[in-house]
């Protein structure tokens, strides 16, 4: 089956929404059903409005992977005042009913940045990466790289994952592991080890 790299339609933020839960441990933010649901638009939201590259992989029709970059000097893709709304809402109520370790994770990241901008200027950062995941492994990942590699060669990027996501890819393609700190979350009384990273690549 062929794969088609075009812009994600915008009928496909909720599908992009979904994957992201699965492929970016979004479950880890949230106790209960509805939580997960206001927190992953909330994420998807963020993401798509920092947004300056909107990809998506097309089988047949049907989403099937999703990669947002935010690249310096670029325009915004995405602009909408109830997503702002929604998000300042969002971040409102967990600062008063939540104290989540999401916190600790964005610091960490902050950290690690701080270092690696210590000594370089990066172009830009690939901010959302997901594929379907009942069809990995059929190198859409790939593909989804190699058109941000088209359309921003020579730039240099970074990325924050960790060790609940399948970070190994970024190994495989030619990322360097710039950083990487351990960090224990505890959501709703669950303890959650994990290794934080912070990769780069020159396109």
């Amino acid at each position: 089956m062929d794969i088609v790299i075009r812009e994600l339609a915008k009928s496909d933020y909720n599908q992009a929404r979904l994957y992201a839960i699965d492929g970016m441990n979004l479950d880890r933010y949230a106790e209960k059903d509805y939580e997960l649901y206001f927190y992953s638009k909330y994420f998807i939201y963020l993401e798509l409005l920092r947004a300056t590259q909107i990809l998506g992989a097309y089988m047949d029709g049907k989403l099937v992977g999703v990669l947002l970059a935010e690249m310096r000097n670029e325009n915004k893709k995405v602009k909408s005042l109830w997503y702002r709304i929604y998000i300042w809402f969002i971040k409102f109520t967990m600062n008063i009913f939540y104290k989540s370790s999401a916190n600790i994770y964005e610091q960490v990241n902050n950290e690690m940045l701080s270092r690696y901008k210590s000594g370089n200027n990066p172009d830009g950062e690939l901010i959302f990466f997901a594929v379907n995941p009942e069809i990995m492994g059929k190198g859409i990942g790939t593909l989804l790289l190699n058109e941000l590699e088209k359309r921003e060669k020579g730039k240099s990027i970074y990325l924050y994952t960790d060790s609940g996501c399948t970070y190994q890819f970024y190994d495989y393609k030619g990322f360097k592991r710039e950083d990487e700190q351990n960090i224990i979350m505890n959501n709703h009384g669950k303890v959650i080890n994990l290794t934080c990273f912070l990769y780069s690549k020159k396109l």
